[in-house]
């Protein structure tokens, strides 16, 4: 009787077992296929009486749901066993994870930093689109003054009428400085690191953006003797106790009177070679007393306060302190070379 096969064909649907999916596929060739046992029982349907079709055709469905849900399950049971879930050990030591580490730049301005707060510098961070108002004229830079050649920026948008409405990305962080001077009084002591821009030709020895760290401190009785002693305490810091240093007249905009600074080669310590090109000194930032008319422009009395300003490029002191040999090595994220500087951090 065709309901006698249709319990037997519900017992072994249940009793279905499978070791892997091959073994899946032959229980659904045997029962679902089209020359499966349900679609035979199907068309024996055909023979039944009417009376009994109802009776018949519910059994037939839930012979053919239980063989779905069966293999179903099976699937399932066979994707566990095949990820090993069972076989984890969970109070097994994890495999090692490869640890990176910090940029050489990050590195040295961090550096540059913890030297210069030791001495009592506060940190500020000014905005990298900025206005000239800030980046050149509060900071004696005349409309046409011959020294804006020397900061060929980045224009984001221009005022034919006023320069010092002009949005530009920063050329140096000395408009950080200007910034600070508006909304704090005297006495200050402050350090702007952060990525600048210049319009320059990339190679080897200069990019399109770099790093600088600038530092200001405005008080009264501020001298030149003050900020010399600041930087020769930073010198020896970064790079050694018998490092010396000299201060070279130079020409800023926004100093007077101005120096570029030299640290004697610590490659050949001063005798001369091929990096300080034989003349046992090498330049690392520029300084000098801030000139009375960027005092005013911020609304600081020239006539009671003086303070000094310097200013030194990162990767500048990165180069000396790793002697790097190319600018570029430090924006082309090449793992080979980052990995190198993991025993620096």
């Amino acid at each position: 009787m065709i309901l006698d096969k249709i319990d037997k064909l519900l017992q072994e649907v249940a009793e279905m077992s499978a070791k892997n999916s091959e073994e899946i596929e032959q229980l659904r060739l045997k029962y679902l296929s089209k020359k499966g046992e349900i679609n035979a029982v199907m068309a024996d349907f055909r023979n039944i009486a009417a009376d009994q079709k109802k009776t018949v055709g519910i059994k037939i469905n839930e012979l053919k749901q239980a063989a779905l849900n069966k293999l179903s399950e099976l699937r399932e049971q066979v994707a566990t066993a095949d990820s090993d879930t069972e076989n984890i050990d969970l109070t097994r030591t994890p495999y090692p994870i490869p640890l990176g580490t910090r940029h050489p730049l990050t590195l040295v301005k961090n550096q540059i930093i913890d030297i210069f707060q030791r001495m009592g510098f506060v940190l500020y961070q000014g905005p990298e689109i900025d206005d000239d108002k800030h980046v050149f004229t509060m900071l004696n830079f005349a409309a046409d003054h011959p020294a804006r050649d020397m900061q060929d920026t980045f224009f984001i948008s221009q005022d034919a009428n006023d320069v010092t409405k002009n949005v530009i990305l920063r050329s140096h962080t000395s408009g950080d400085e200007a910034h600070y001077m508006e909304t704090h009084k005297p006495p200050i002591r402050m350090l702007c690191p952060g990525r600048v821009y210049r319009n320059e030709a990339i190679s080897a020895r200069a990019h399109c953006f770099f790093h600088q760290v600038e530092g200001l401190y405005v008080d009264k009785g501020v001298s030149f003797s003050d900020l010399k002693q600041v930087l020769l305490t930073f010198a020896r810091e970064m790079f050694g106790p018998d490092t010396k240093i000299r201060l070279r007249p130079s020409y800023f905009p926004f100093t007077e009177p101005s120096a570029e600074m030299d640290i004697s080669c610590n490659i050949c310590g001063g005798k001369g070679c091929g990096f300080c090109k034989n003349t046992g000194w090498v330049e690392i930032l520029g300084c000098g007393m801030v000139d009375p008319h960027d005092l005013e422009a911020c609304g600081i009395d020239s006539s009671v306060y003086t303070g000094y300003a310097f200013g030194m490029g990162v990767e500048r002191i990165t180069n000396l302190k790793y002697r790097v040999n190319d600018l570029r090595l430090f924006s082309e994220n090449d793992i080979r070379f980052l990995e190198e500087f993991k025993s620096a951090y």
